[in-house]
């Protein structure tokens, strides 16, 4: 497809300034684009790349100046080249809604309007699937499990019995909602399992990455807020009460019966331990241990976690440890107290 910079405007209800007659075929990224094609600027920092890009066009924020070529200026560049790369490269087709033959749906079951079954999918026994919802293949719904309108199970996603799914929940890939947690017993020198007769909640929106897990509850649920984001890889063990619009990175570890408030950020590799609580609006850097609770508002790092502040000015001390030996080597040297 090929279309005017103007046209592009018009998509993303953008401004031209410079040519808007001249004709673009493509959209790439600032490093690949080449002449024809339209590219996008999310930050300042990126105009360097912008000046030296092949581009014909790009859009940009408010800020950005005329170069001599057109631009399109948007209050969100990242989103707006999305949806022209999303018009240039073609849209995938609408999946008309149909229940493939080589599925298991259960009699008892209740799938509403709309929704596709792909092949080997199974709708357990009193299970609900709400409307125009998706179930690609492999994917499984347990027993007595509710999920709202809109819900997309990617292949193999597996929502175990009982489960409860809001509206356009995304559960990708091989994630696993509602496996037993890990809770055991020592008695007379075996390890004896708890029961995990709970459940999980994952409240509207709220999208789960590949590979993923989340434990059922011992005995209630375990519930994911509204808008909450979980990346691939990660755990989130039993009891966990997480909260609206959380972002949780790739190999986050959180363990059972913690609690987080909203608008938290875990950044890769973070381990939280149990029974811990994490406040409103903080943010975890990456690889960080947290062992105790977390006041709202805070930016913490490394292990044990604290104040980023804190723990950077720690690093500085480490990094500074080998010249202080040395000086005081020398110290030592002067007073004769080599051998002490």
């Amino acid at each position: 497809m090929t279309v005017t910079v103007r046209t592009l405007a018009e998509w993303v209800r953008g401004e031209v300034l410079g040519d808007g007659d001249l004709p673009i075929s493509n959209a790439r990224t600032l490093a690949e684009a080449q002449p024809g094609d339209i590219t996008f600027v999310e930050h300042e920092k990126h105009l360097h790349a912008w000046h030296l890009s092949r581009a014909s066009a790009a859009i940009v924020p408010g800020n950005v100046p005329v170069n001599g070529r057109p631009i399109i200026r948007v209050g969100d560049p990242l989103m707006a080249f999305a949806q022209v790369v999303q018009q240039l490269r073609g849209r995938h087709p609408e999946t008309v809604p149909s229940i493939n033959p080589a599925s298991h749906i259960h009699p008892t079951a209740r799938v509403a309007e709309g929704v596709s079954v792909g092949p080997f999918a199974v709708v357990g026994e009193g299970a609900e699937v709400g409307a125009n919802s998706t179930l690609h293949s492999g994917a499984v719904v347990g027993r007595f499990c509710k999920l709202g309108n809109n819900v997309t199970l990617y292949p193999h996603a597996i929502v175990s019995d009982e489960c409860v799914l809001g509206n356009r929940v995304v559960i990708h890939a091989n994630a696993v909602i509602g496996a037993d947690g890990f809770g055991y017993r020592t008695q007379q020198g075996q390890h004896v399992k708890v029961p995990q007769l709970g459940w999980v909640e994952l409240e509207d929106d709220v999208e789960v990455g590949a590979c993923s897990t989340i434990d059922r509850g011992t005995f209630g649920p375990t519930r994911i807020g509204m808008g909450t984001k979980i990346d691939n890889l990660v755990m989130i063990g039993h009891n966990c009460q997480i909260g609206k619009h959380n972002v949780l990175c790739s190999q986050v570890g959180i363990a059972g019966s913690c609690t987080t408030g909203d608008y938290v950020v875990m950044a890769g590799q973070v381990g939280i331990a149990d029974h811990v609580h994490i406040g409103d609006r903080v943010t975890i850097l990456a690889k960080s241990g947290v062992s105790g609770n977390v006041a709202s508002d805070s930016q913490i790092l490394g292990y044990p976690a604290r104040p980023h502040k804190e723990f950077a000015r720690m690093v500085w001390f480490i990094d500074k440890l080998p010249e202080l030996r040395k000086e005081v080597s020398q110290i030592a040297k002067h007073l004769g107290l080599e051998n002490i």
